[in-house]
C-alpha cells in the first residue's frame, strides 16, 4: 500500500507507505552504497541513488479502494532519492575536505533543478539524518531527498508567516532574522562572506542551530561558485562544531529549506536557509519530544539560547585547532 491520505484536523495529507515494512534488515558486514556491493559503482565521489523502497514514486501504484465521501485518497506521486556522500563507509560530514563538499552541493544543485523539471512535484526537500538516537540504520554517509506533490504543513506554516512579515513590512522575514541575530551578535556561532550560522534567539533544541544565506537567495541553483565553497565551508565547519561539544559524532537531523517549485512566485519571501534538529541536550542525554511538543506543537527548550551559543563557539574553536 503507498498512497496519500487527507487529514482534514490539518488540512495535510500523510504518506500511507505499508510497502517499506518489508525493507529487509541489512546484514552487519554489508552495505548497498560501498563499492563492491553490486549496488553502486566501483568508483564515485558523490552519487544520487534512486531509493529503493521508495514512499513516493514518480510510476505510483493505484490506490486503494478505501476512499469515501469524506475520507480523500490520492496517488502517492513524488521522488525519493538517497544522495551518498562519499564511498568510504565511515566518514561524515565535517571529516570531508571543503571541495568534496563543494561536490556534494554541487550535486544537490543539478537533482533541484532536474526534480523542478516535473510539473506536478510542488516541494523538493533535501535532508541528512545522522545517528542512533534519530533511527539511523544505515552509518554510510548519505543523505536523502524528498519531492512532494503537495507543500508539506510544517513548510507550509513557514511560507504562510513569511508572506504575512512581507505584506507587513515589504521586507523577507529570514532576512530580518538574520539581521536582527547579528546585529545583537550574542547567538552568531560561525560566520563567512555568504553565509553564518546562528543558534536563533527561538531555538527549540539546545544546540539547534541555522545556517542562513546572507543573500536573498531562494535555493542551492542560485549558488555562484564562491557562494558553493562557502556553503560547503560552513556546513563542515558547524558539524564540525557539533562533534567537538562532547567529543562524539554528534547526531541530528539536516534540513535543507528552499522555494516551492511549479507554482506561484514566492521569491520576495522565501529565503534559503538550513536547520539542524540535533536531539542531545548534553553528552549522554537525549532531549526528547513529549506530549506537549508532539502533540500540541509546544516546543520546550530545557537550555538558555544564550548560554548554549557560548558552548557552540568554544566548540567551534576547538574544531578550528584541530584542522
Amino acid at each position: 500500500m503507498a498512497e496519500l491520505r487527507y487529514n482534514p484536523l490539518l488540512n495535510d495529507w500523510i504518506m500511507i507507505a505499508s510497502h517499506r515494512q518489508n525493507r529487509p534488515q541489512m546484514p552487519k558486514d554489508w552495505c548497498p552504497f560501498c563499492p563492491g556491493s553490486g549496488k553502486v559503482p566501483e568508483s564515485y565521489t558523490v552519487l544520487k541513488y534512486d531509493n529503493d523502497f521508495p514512499a513516493l514514486s514518480q510510476t505510483p501504484p493505484p490506490i486503494d479502494d478505501v476512499a469515501t465521501d469524506f475520507f480523500k485518497v490520492r496517488p502517492s506521486y513524488g521522488k525519493c532519492e538517497v544522495v551518498l556522500y562519499s564511498p568510504e563507509h565511515t566518514t561524515t560530514l565535517p571529516k570531508l575536505s571543503v571541495p568534496h563538499i563543494e561536490k556534494l552541493v554541487s550535486l544537490w544543485q543539478e537533482r533541484f533543478s532536474e526534480l523542478s523539471k516535473d510539473e506536478n512535484l510542488k516541494y523538493i526537500f533535501m535532508f541528512e539524518n545522522k545517528g542512533e538516537p534519530v533511527g539511523v540504520t544505515m552509518p554510510h554517509p548519505h543523505g536523502q531527498i524528498y519531492a512532494y506533490s503537495v507543500i508539506p504543513k510544517r513548510i507550509a506554516e513557514e511560507l504562510q508567516n513569511g508572506e504575512k512579515h512581507y505584506e507587513k513590512t515589504g521586507k523577507c522575514l529570514i532576512c530580518d532574522i538574520m539581521e536582527n541575530e547579528m546585529k545583537e551578535n550574542k547567538r552568531v556561532i560561525i560566520e563567512n562572506d555568504d553565509f553564518v550560522t546562528i543558534l536563533p534567539f527561538f531555538a527549540d533544541y539546545p544546540y539547534g542551530v541555522y545556517i542562513f544565506a546572507k543573500k536573498h537567495v531562494q535555493n542551492v541553483c542560485e549558488f555562484d561558485d564562491g557562494m558553493k565553497r562557502n556553503f560547503a565551508k560552513i556546513l563542515k565547519e558547524t558539524t564540525g562544531t557539533l562533534d567537538c561539544l562532547f567529543d562524539m559524532s554528534f547526531p541530528y537531523m539536516m534540513c535543507l529549506y528552499q522555494n516551492p517549485v511549479n507554482g506561484r512566485d514566492m521569491s520576495s519571501f522565501t529565503h534559503f536557509h538550513v536547520k539542524f534538529y540535533p536531539p542531545m541536550r548534553s553528552g549522554d542525554k537525549i532531549k526528547y519530544n513529549a506530549s506537549s511538543e508532539t502533540g500540541a506543537w509546544a516546543c520546550c527548550n530545557p537550555t538558555a539560547p544564550e548560554e548554549k551559543a557560548e558552548e557552540l563557539r568554544a566548540a567551534y574553536k576547538k574544531f578550528l585547532s584541530m584542522q
